[in-house]
């Protein structure tokens, strides 16, 4: 029952969705920074370590912004005219193969969809200022948090010995569980989506693509997605390849993204999601359809930590990491 009302308490807050995730996201990683560090050195306070972070961060992101940002969109601009002209051009309809890509488009009225999106970015691109308040208030709530973390653990704690303190103890319980399921499957891939997107634009940077930066920029925004972000981003690249170097580009970027997806399944899946439970790909693909469908955009992102919060509520695993199990002798009694 207590979590039925959590639930629904978040449900009636869910215009505020944005700035709950992006605050606990922010925080969960800084506070994981700092029990590194103090694990290293016990002496140094969560302030001494959050300070110059945070300072680096501003300082990375004003210079993104002055540098990178007006490239980002001259690139993505012109990322999506080319694609424009290479979809409405004679020498995709010439082509058998793609001829066939092509009456399929016609089918689904890709022109108006391509309309339709360009609408919502633009409607998308216009609430960029609210946006950009959640995350600053995100950010700025997770420092105060981080920088006084002991204190507000302490806060925390004074609850359970509360005339309801059974009550909070259940909180807690879910708390633990959350941060054990949603913060960790979130940071891990954070971690993938990094690796992915750098493995990328190398690869493109040897095949000399054009809009590397947007094109980058993409590749990550989609690799926050678990397992579907990377063939997702295997359209757009592959009709930008085809458009530079024909069909042997094509076939580079399908080998680089096989690639990337054995990397991420046999080696970024071991070692940063070894808590995770490693759903199906029917399972994976059914959560984030009815995750994007319920939540939105967010459910893409969120949709399978969530579900694995509740698989390890039920019991179906445990999200800690297998412990081999010590050999208990027994002796006999006499």
């Amino acid at each position: 029952m207590l979590l039925i009302v959590v639930m629904g308490l978040f449900y009636l807050f869910r215009s505020m969705m944005s700035l709950f995730l992006l605050t606990f996201t922010f925080t969960f990683l800084s506070v994981q920074l700092v029990r590194a560090v103090q694990k290293k050195f016990p002496r140094v306070r969560p302030v001494g370590v959050i300070v110059p972070v945070y300072l680096l961060i501003i300082a990375g992101i004003v210079f993104a912004v002055a540098n990178y940002v007006p490239q980002i969109i001259s690139q993505t601009a012109k990322m999506f005219t080319s694609l424009q002209k290479f979809y409405q051009s004679d020498e995709m309809r010439s082509n058998v193969y793609l001829n066939v890509v092509y009456d399929y488009l016609q089918q689904i009225n890709l022109d108006a969809q391509i309309k339709t999106a360009i609408t919502q970015a633009v409607n998308y691109l216009s609430s960029i200022g609210a946006m950009g308040l959640n995350l600053f208030l995100s950010f700025l709530l997770s420092f105060f948090y981080t920088s006084q973390v002991e204190q507000m653990n302490g806060f925390g704690r004074q609850f359970l010995d509360s005339k309801y303190g059974w009550l909070f103890d259940d909180l807690r319980y879910y708390g633990q569980k959350f941060v054990n399921t949603f913060g960790v499957v979130i940071e891990a891939q954070l971690m993938i989506a990094v690796v992915n997107t750098a493995l990328t634009t190398i690869t493109l940077l040897v095949m000399k693509m054009p809009s590397v930066i947007a094109l980058a920029v993409m590749v990550f925004i989609l690799s926050l997605i678990p397992v579907a972000g990377v063939i997702i981003s295997l359209i757009p690249l592959g009709f930008i390849a085809y458009s530079v170097g024909g069909i042997k580009y094509v076939i580079y970027i399908i080998i680089m993204i096989i690639v990337i997806h054995m990397i991420e399944t046999y080696f970024l899946n071991p070692q940063f999601m070894s808590s995770m439970t490693h759903l199906p790909i029917f399972f994976t693909f059914v959560i984030l359809i009815v995750s994007e469908e319920l939540i939105g955009t967010w459910g893409l992102i969120i949709g399978i930590p969530i579900f694995v919060f509740f698989l390890d509520i039920l019991g179906v695993h445990s999200i800690q990491k297998n412990e081999p199990k010590k050999k208990i002798k027994l002796k006999k009694l006499r």
